[in-house]
């Protein structure tokens, strides 16, 4: 890889910051993009820098590491995620949303390049595949049926058909229709695709499900990552890589 590696820290502890600043200024190859101090200030770095490696204690200020890290996961699973941090009983809920790597503080300098040598090994492989084509669009599917979506107001019935995109925003399920409807429901996204026709409507990440005879555009987002656009709303989908190549074999 020619450009060198964005790296986002994130610990609350100025110290322990000025450690790891001065371990990845060690290794060749990286660029320390930004420092946050909690975990409110990362998720709006990451946001605004991009970066393809994030150093994260587990626990700062306004959401703890494990939240960041699910938050992160959710917008751009390729990010490589590497807990740093004092408290090893949270090793099992850094591998739950996919840890690269937990280091346990206080830690040497050679685990640390032997980290990032083994990140940017990772990188260097995605970088080298070809990107996927975007899948030929389906003949359109016809999709039966009205789904009963309970609410705090009562109940309300919707057209399969007119249902283009479901969502997870924060602790509600959101569903997207035909004509800028907007519906919210307490029903988990698995519940709510248990009642949707399988034929037309796919699981295309862990916070999203759309509508298949509605995919206009899909396109990079990330290495590992896709937006998926869908006519009839301006609200996009993620679908991840593994989902992205099983709706190409679906579509073949």
């Amino acid at each position: 890889m020619t450009e060198p590696i964005r790296v986002l820290i994130a610990d609350d502890d100025d110290g322990m910051r000025l450690i790891e600043r001065k371990m990845i200024h060690m290794v060749e190859g990286f660029h320390l993009c930004g420092e946050a101090r909690d975990g409110l200030e990362l998720l709006e770095m990451v946001a605004q820098h991009h970066p393809q490696i994030v150093f994260l204690d587990v626990e700062m200020p306004g959401k703890t590491g494990v939240e960041c890290a699910r938050a992160i996961q959710d917008t751009d699973p390729s990010i490589i995620l590497i807990f740093a941090t004092a408290h090893d009983q949270y090793m099992g809920d850094a591998f739950e949303v996919y840890a690269f790597d937990y280091l346990v503080k206080p830690f040497k300098v050679d685990r640390v390049v032997k980290t990032l040598e083994r990140a940017r090994d990772r990188l260097t492989r995605r970088s080298q595949e070809a990107p996927l084509p975007t899948p030929a669009r389906p003949s359109p599917l016809p999709a039966s049926g009205r789904l009963m979506l309970r609410h705090k107001d009562g109940v309300s019935f919707l057209n399969m058909e007119d249902i283009l995109l479901v969502q997870r925003e924060d602790r509600s399920t959101v569903i997207y229709t035909t004509g800028g409807g907007r519906y919210v429901t307490a029903d988990s996204l698995t519940e709510t695709e248990e009642r949707l026709d399988p034929q037309v409507f796919f699981r295309c990440h862990k916070s999203y499900i759309i509508n298949l005879n509605h995919i206009s555009n899909i396109t990079p987002y990330g290495r590992w990552t896709y937006i998926v656009q869908l006519t009839g709303t301006t609200h996009d989908a993620l679908i991840t890589h593994e989902k992205y190549e099983e709706l190409e074999k679906m579509f073949s």
